[in-house]
């Protein structure tokens, strides 16, 4: 605690928060704990994508990112183009302004250093250079932390995303291949660490119904996204897009012919369309869809489940937390790792080549094995759970060093 005399902690939280994306939301979720829990004297603030829902969700002053509202609206007459210009030259004042007034800046995890969706230089590439640029101007410590990267073939982009890398005081990766990925485009990672991703520092659900009680075999839970390929895939979009919902779909429709319950879930705003299409095509009482606020509640739907099907990064992470055997559709390298790391790398399928058919075969095949795996599960979380107490412990040291804390445990790398 502070005494009398000391100045508060002046500490932002900075992304694309409260915009719709479960997964930026629960990494947040789990930032603000850590910070509630360790660090009880900060006062807590954000710049973020949606300022309205940050502040009743999770009670702490937000501003909004961008000064011109429609920034991520395709700009196609002079008045829009003009509008998204002046924003970027706002901006610059408004984040300087913003970071100014803090002591640390962290940005929670996030795939904030990735182009494995569709992304353009001047969007949040943009925003983060920024944020970290008038950190060291400033000397604000900025912390990016357990986040996502990727090899960035767009070179303006790559040239952001590094120059914001090497601006930042600390920085933690998610997974190994991120890592990787920034020491290949030019960044000294030698300090840098890897954690599980911040969402398994998030509250569990009981397993079961309400309480834990028991309850009668579960409905199979599949996770779907609005996907339309990475990045480099722009030209082929639409045809991807429409192999993953075709694919997706004929696999919905054969479990709900064998009499399988399916939930269908989302992880994001966008993805809504998606569950409507496959709502509309496969005429069902079997097939139900879940409306899912926060990553809590995609747990909850995902402890009910006997199996989970998912694409989204955090929907995985969330089906893999609470222990319940998971089958990724995977669209990133991310993905693999996350799957691997929590011993099921045989149950991937790529997202954008969905066979129903192979699906179906990896699914039963994942049902076999269902005690198995939820025995492997319940062990990778508990060392997960180790893991994130040494990313906070290591955090706390390298942000808030005045306060004698974080010196308890000694970190370790994630295998």
């Amino acid at each position: 605690m502070t005494s009398v005399d000391e100045t508060p902690v002046r500490v932002g939280v900075f992304g694309l928060l409260g915009s719709g994306n479960l997964g930026n939301d629960g990494s947040l979720e789990a930032v603000l704990g850590y910070l509630r829990a360790e660090h009880p004297e900060a006062v807590v603030d954000a710049l973020c994508g949606g300022p309205e829902v940050v502040a009743a969700r999770y009670g702490i002053p937000a501003t909004r990112l961008h000064w011109y509202r429609g920034e991520y609206r395709t700009a196609s007459r002079a008045g829009a183009i003009a509008g998204k210009a002046l924003g970027k030259l706002v901006d610059a004042f408004r984040t300087a302004a913003w970071v100014r007034r803090h002591d640390v800046v962290i940005v929670p995890g996030m795939g904030v250093l990735e182009a494995t969706l569709p992304l353009r230089p001047w969007g949040f590439p943009y925003s983060l250079f920024l944020l970290c640029a008038t950190g060291r101007l400033f000397r604000t410590r900025v912390a990016l932390v357990g986040v996502g990267a990727t090899a960035i073939a767009d070179r303006p982009t790559r040239a952001l995303v590094r120059r914001s890398a090497r601006l930042a005081t600390y920085r933690s990766y998610r997974d190994t291949q991120s890592r990787d990925a920034m020491r290949a485009m030019g960044v000294d990672t030698a300090r840098d660490e890897i954690y599980p991703d911040l969402a398994f520092a998030l509250p569990t659900p009981p397993a079961g119904g309400p309480d834990g009680l028991s309850v009668p075999p579960g409905p199979v839970c599949v996770g779907v996204m609005d996907f339309h390929g990475s990045n480099d895939d722009r030209a082929r979009s639409e045809e991807i897009h429409r192999s993953y919902l075709d694919g997706t779909t004929r696999f919905v429709r054969a479990l709900a012919e064998d009499g399988r319950p399916v939930r269908l879930l989302t992880g994001d705003a966008c993805d809504a369309p998606v569950v409507a299409a496959i709502l509309d095509a496969v005429d069902s009482p079997l097939v139900t869809a879940a409306e899912a606020a926060t990553l809590a509640d995609l747990m909850k739907e995902m402890a009910a489940a006997e199996t989970v099907v998912a694409t989204r990064y955090h929907n995985l992470i969330c089906a893999l937390k609470v222990g319940t055997p998971t089958l990724a559709l995977s669209y990133a390298a991310k993905s693999d790792a996350l799957m691997d790391r929590m011993g099921l790398d045989a149950y991937c399928h790529q997202a954008r080549e969905v066979d129903a058919d192979r699906l179906l075969e990896q699914f039963r095949e994942l049902e076999k094995q269902s005690a198995e795996l939820r025995h492997i599960l319940a062990e990778r979380n508990l060392v997960a759970a180790r893991q994130l107490e040494d990313q906070f412990i290591a955090l706390t040291a390298a942000l808030f060093p005045a306060t004698g804390h974080g010196h308890a445990r000694t970190r370790q790398e994630t295998p």
